[in-house]
């Protein structure tokens, strides 16, 4: 039997047994300690990172719209230009009417002319040829 001094083997063995289970379960706190810092730090991690996005995004899109309201101020400029042209274009093209209008005017008034100048004319031969024949 035993002496009762000296722990039964059964028993040392259940304190190292416990010993190391202790170990263990400071060791798993120490970890699951380490592990929320780091998961504390990821998530500060990830709002700084959505922020980053959120204002990236922001910042892309307020850049997209400023390049369309742009373009559109292009667009209707180019539009009203356009309209000018067109405008210049009808102005031009009556003017030139107005001159061809003249023209047929003046050349209507330079037939007449002439008409009448080859009326007086003829009326002159008229004349001399009878003049002509009585002396």
């Amino acid at each position: 039997m035993a002496e009762p001094d000296e722990p039964d083997p059964r028993v040392a063995e259940l304190e190292r047994q416990v010993r190391e289970l202790d170990r263990r379960v400071r060791s798993s706190a120490q970890d699951a300690a380490a592990a929320r810092i780091l998961a504390g730090g990821a998530d500060r991690d990830v709002a700084e990172i959505r922020g980053e996005i959120r204002d990236f995004r922001q910042a892309t899109t307020s850049s997209f719209n400023a390049m369309r309201a742009d373009f559109t101020d292009l667009r209707q400029g180019f539009t009203d230009l356009r309209q000018e042209f067109a405008d210049v274009r009808q102005q031009m093209n009556d003017k030139f009417d107005a001159v061809d209008r003249g023209f047929i005017e003046m050349r209507g008034r330079f037939d007449a002319t002439a008409a009448g100048q080859q009326h007086i004319v003829d009326l002159l031969t008229t004349i001399m040829n009878e003049q002509g024949g009585d002396t």
